[in-house]
């Protein structure tokens, strides 16, 4: 994830598209870049692109081609971009990625970009066609989002850049149910009321008059069957994978931090980035809270002094919570799905007073079968629908089995929560896959992982002016993480038992045989903040109050005092509250960015 935003204005009116919407769109996403935006100005359209501070300007965007007819922003960064570059007859004059795209496109048209991978989201305009494609990377990694607004389409990195023209959104009440089952909304929607998400590996293309068309480009791979691998070969193209991974992650010529986790994927990474480094030691960096704190950040330091990195400890705390969570919902667009929104800023944050960029193992679990939902994946798909079971024993063993999986409400509480079934149009399609592992991680990678944990360390990073990288949602380690069968990755009741036995040259056998609980809110946030708690979700101004059944917050508000256990769920209704009241209250929380706030983002705070 690099610093940079796109954003644009499509206009099918006069008066559609200005000068000034334009400049007030990039400055809402100044925090992407920091550096300032640049405009391209066309019939009927206009681009926008923020830059990095250390941007290289030799091929400055938005970037047209030669020929004239393409006019590209690009945010993110082309990893096959040697190879492409060798393909192309085409007389670069710089290093930039947006040159290259421009030079594809020109020579192949549109489905050029089917050959790029890496983390990106750009917008490319055609102006022999008059068309606009808005196309995203095959993971999600990099947003992009669009709206319909008077006269026209916008589009642009973050929801809040869409928010200063044309008029204010409401809550989309019909995605609700979405955010109450798993604290997030799978693409295309959102929780704006027509704000809408570029599904991952899909491009939008806005056509003459305004009529859009959704092309899917690419998908993962079916699983090989069994016995096409043996183990043996599976944990070797695992660990090759994950090496040459990681090398093309590390930069030659700048250091790179490692956010050491404690998990097996993160001490991969510090492992196989400290022995590419060589003598050169590697920032590892640790965030611990709540009352395991000083135990987690012990082990991660006795991890890191076993690797040979340099290593820096970071805390969250009960002050942070306070002064962070309105702001950092402003930047994520929608409610802080869980504390580790916080943790990925403040470690960010911290990160960034050594290193420009850090290396994250996001996708190991999504890729690899990590999570223990993973192993009841079978009892899932049983559960709804045993003909055998009287109906109200069959819906309890539901209820029971959907919350194992992680569902934050139950689907009878969601609809309890909300006085009606969620609409069947915003109800998920059944996923195609060889089994109900196989089925579950290919859900995970279509909504799970772009719409919760990527958007999460965009945004959080963003905010921190820090660059993130992943070096295990590389396209080839993803293909072949969804070649490999089931019974390589769940294993005699182990998770990730070929990325376990690919890492034991590398790590000690404590780590490879840890099992890392799953994440949750956990309670220690709770304590200083119950009344506040309280008067937010029930007192005459909530707005949840006002929406969902107040009954069953109350309950839900005595369980946990009474040793309910039930803080993940208080945090999912915080959450939103504190989402609402940072973009629809009369006078919206916006943070004060770096510096003086800029006057479009201050118009945009008026807006929402």
């Amino acid at each position: 994830m690099t610093g940079a935003g796109v954003s644009g204005i499509r206009a099918f009116s006069p008066g559609a598209l200005t000068r000034e919407v334009l400049d007030e769109m990039a400055a809402a996403q100044d925090h992407r870049g920091g550096g300032g935006a640049d405009v391209w100005w066309g019939p009927d359209v206009g681009l926008a692109r923020s830059r990095s501070v250390a941007a290289d300007v030799s091929f400055p965007q938005p970037a047209r081609s030669v020929d004239g007819r393409w006019v590209v922003a690009l945010d993110g960064a082309i990893r096959n971009h040697a190879t492409l570059r060798a393909h192309l007859d085409h007389p670069f004059r710089s290093r930039d990625d947006a040159e290259l795209v421009v030079a594809g496109l020109a020579l192949e048209g549109i489905s050029f970009v089917e050959r790029l991978t890496g983390q990106f989201a750009l917008v490319a305009h055609d102006l022999r066609t008059d068309t606009t494609h808005l196309v995203r990377d095959r993971i999600g990694v990099q947003p992009l989002h669009y709206r319909h607004v008077p006269g026209g389409i916008a589009f642009a990195s973050e929801v809040k850049a869409l928010l200063v023209l044309g008029p204010r959104p409401g809550v989309d009440h019909r995605s609700l149910d979405a955010y109450l089952a798993h604290r997030t909304v799978p693409a295309p929607d959102t929780l704006f009321e027509g704000v809408k998400k570029v599904r991952p590996a899909h491009r939008v293309s806005i056509m003459p008059g305004g009529h859009l068309e959704e092309t899917a480009y690419w998908s993962p791979p079916e699983a090989d069957p069994d016995g096409t691998w043996t183990p043996d070969d599976a944990i070797e193209a695992v660990r090759d994978g994950v090496r040459e991974a990681v090398r093309a992650s590390l930069d030659p010529d700048a250091p790179v931090g490692i956010n050491l986790a404690g998990g097996l994927a993160s001490s991969l990474l510090a492992a196989q980035a400290q022995q590419l480094r060589g003598d050169e030691a590697v920032h590892t960096f640790s965030l611990a809270y709540g009352d395991d704190a000083p135990h987690e950040l012990a082990r991660t330091g006795r991890l890191s002094g076993l690797l040979g990195t340099r290593h820096h400890d970071v805390h969250l705390g009960h002050a942070d919570l306070d002064e962070l969570w309105g702001p950092l919902t402003w930047h994520r667009d929608a409610p802080l799905s869980d504390p580790a929104d916080l943790a990925a800023h403040v470690l960010a944050r911290a990160a960034g007073e050594h290193v420009p960029a850090i290396l994250c193992a996001q996708g190991a679990d999504e890729l690899f079968g990590g999570h223990q939902r993973y192993r009841l994946a079978g009892v899932a798909e049983r559960s709804y629908g045993l003909p055998g079971l009287p109906a109200p024993l069959r819906s309890g063993l539901g209820r029971r089995v959907e919350r194992r999986l992680g569902a934050t409400f139950s689907a009878p509480e969601r609809r309890r929560l909300l006085g009606q079934s969620p609409p069947r149009d915003r109800r998920s399609s059944a996923t195609v896959g060889a089994d109900p592992v196989d089925r579950m991680l290919r859900h995970d990678l279509r909504h799970t992982l772009p719409d919760d944990v990527l958007e999460r360390l965009d945004r959080m990073s963003s905010a921190a002016s820090l660059e993130v990288r992943l070096p295990l949602l590389d396209h080839h380690l993803v293909e072949l993480a969804f070649r490999l069968p089931t019974s390589v990755k769940v294993r005699a009741g182990c998770t990730t038992w070929v990325l376990r036995e690919a890492a034991r040259p590398l790590l000690p056998e404590e780590v490879i045989e840890r099992r890392v609980p799953e994440p949750g809110a956990g309670s220690w946030w709770y304590a200083g903040m119950r009344d506040a708690v309280r008067q937010r979700l029930t007192g005459s101004g909530s707005w949840i109050a006002q929406t969902l059944d107040q009954s069953l917050v109350r309950d839900l508000l005595l369980r946990h005092e009474h040793g309910g256990h039930e803080q993940d769920r208080i945090w999912a209704l915080m959450a939103l509250e504190v989402w609402h009241e940072s973009f629809f209250a009369d006078t919206p929380s916006v943070p004060r960015q770096r510096g003086a706030m800029p006057p479009a983002v201050a118009g945009a705070a008026r807006l929402s």
